[in-house]
């Protein structure tokens, strides 16, 4: 049994994560504002994570062996976990991104187009933090989410206090009105009805994981003795091109698309600039991956019962 705390936790991937350490025996703690409570046996504490005073309250005299992080986006919240959890774990987890090698958001190393791009790309150890920025409005930050995450994790990476690991996820899809995005509903409803979905000529392919299977990479992450961060995607990229046919096959109707150029706005999942992940360095310290076609199609079933997000 290991003393567990997950900050967030109540919807999605952090929602199984705690079900998942719960029924494996461990004792868990989960941190957030209270809008969802957790299932029995779980210790839960209401606060809000960017209080550094009611943090650290909080937490009173706890310790754990582990902390898994699933809803820090600046590198604010993260100094403030830093030193809020400094002294009471030996590990710290947080979920982070594909989109930190997104080359539209930062000046990244090039890397060539095929080529799945490796954790080396962004080294936290040696990014720039700038704290000062706005990173407390909402606008500034779903504008620069990649720079958030990549930000948060060099804060972490620079404590001496625990061990950290970032795992940064692909697009996780699957869970019907679970995914909240409603990204994958997006394309199923529109597909299903004949409408047009918006996408580029060229579109480049882009990386995916289960929900569940990313619940599972965290389960492990948390006992694991790795540092640094690692690639979450199931194998088996795809473009939007490819992703539209597992559902059009689903559903037994033609795909209809509009073409847009470079550079112009097209649907969720289709990319005109290469960041798909590699997943080399998880398998090498002992992770199994599935294939995307393993789930993909019974994703697809669960979204065609969700209403599509009305930003998707």
């Amino acid at each position: 049994m290991q003393k567990v705390c997950v900050i967030g936790g109540s919807r999605y991937v952090g929602k199984l994560l705690v079900q998942r350490l719960h029924s494996t025996g461990h004792q868990v703690t989960v941190i957030n504002r209270g809008s969802t409570s957790p299932p029995v046996g779980v210790e839960h504490l209401v606060v809000d994570r960017n209080d550094e005073a009611a943090l650290t309250a909080a937490l009173g005299s706890r310790t754990f062996d582990v902390v898994v992080d699933q809803v820090c986006y600046t590198p604010v919240q993260a100094a403030i976990a830093v030193r809020a959890f400094a002294g009471r774990t030996r590990r710290y987890v947080m979920t982070s991104t594909v989109e930190v090698y997104d080359p539209a958001t930062a000046a990244l190393p090039a890397v060539p187009s095929g080529t799945p791009v490796p954790e080396e790309t962004v080294d936290p150890a040696t990014w720039l933090v700038a704290t000062d920025l706005p990173w407390h409005d909402d606008a500034y930050l779903q504008a620069h989410y990649a720079e958030g995450k990549r930000q948060a994790e060099a804060v972490f990476a620079r404590t001496g206090g625990f061990e950290f690991a970032g795992v940064r996820s692909a697009h996780v899809l699957g869970g019907g009105a679970q995914e909240f995005t409603g990204r994958l509903a997006h394309y199923a409803r529109r597909i299903t009805r004949g409408e047009e979905i918006t996408v580029h000529a060229k579109a480049l392919p882009t990386v995916f994981i289960h929900y569940r299977e990313l619940a599972e990479l965290l389960l492990w992450a948390a006992a694991a003795h790795f540092t640094g961060p690692v690639n979450a995607c199931s194998d088996g990229p795809l473009d939007v091109y490819d992703l539209a046919a597992v559902i059009a096959r689903q559903v037994g109707l033609e795909a209809v698309y509009r073409t847009v150029t470079t550079g112009e706005e097209a649907s969720p999942f289709s990319l005109d600039r290469h960041y798909a992940m590699s997943n080399a360095r998880a398998k090498d310290l002992g992770f199994s991956f599935s294939h995307t076609t393993d789930w993909l199609p019974g994703a697809v079933v669960e979204a065609l019962t969700t209403d599509p997000s009305p930003t998707a």
